[in-house]
């Protein structure tokens, strides 16, 4: 079992490298490492929390590392940002181009998929500008936070 494990590991190692050459990135351990952390733990992650799961993995980096390699990977469409709010950008392996809800009372992102799939997913009613890529980002409250809202209302007016 450990060795189909570790057979899986190597290979996913060798399609993070890949994509890494083919987005014209040198292959660095720093860069396979957060690369492997953003695959597993899926979702939405803060610089934070993906230093706190490379130490937990016993492959410690440095915060700053970390930064430079999440910026690298993001200028080269490797991974995908969120804006959570003020300050705060969360990170993910993102396969397609998508948008995101952020709950103001929970935090909890949704992933909204985009209508084309690809960047920029809108165009701009402005002649001759190039647009890279558009991201929407709605901010409200999430079902169970609005269910939970609506609830508190419900048994205050009886």
């Amino acid at each position: 079992m450990k060795l189909e494990g570790k057979a899986a590991a190597e290979r996913d190692s060798q399609l993070h490298a890949q994509r890494l050459r083919q987005a014209g990135l040198r292959v660095t351990r720093p860069r396979l490492l957060v690369l492997e952390v953003l695959e597993d733990a899926g979702g939405h992650r803060s610089v934070d929390e993906l230093v706190a799961a490379l130490r937990h993995r016993g492959t410690p980096l440095p915060r700053a590392t970390v930064y430079n390699v999440v910026n690298a990977l993001l200028a080269h469409g490797l991974i995908l940002a969120a804006d959570a709010g003020p300050g705060r950008a969360l990170f993910e392996a993102g396969k397609t181009w998508h948008h995101h809800f952020v709950c103001r009372d929970c935090g909890v992102i949704i992933d909204v998929p985009c209508v084309r799939g690809e960047k920029p997913c809108l165009e701009p009613d402005l002649p001759g500008v190039e647009v890279d890529e558009a991201q929407v980002i709605w901010r409200g409250r999430c079902p169970q936070c609005a269910g939970a809202v609506q609830q508190v209302a419900n048994t205050g007016s009886s």
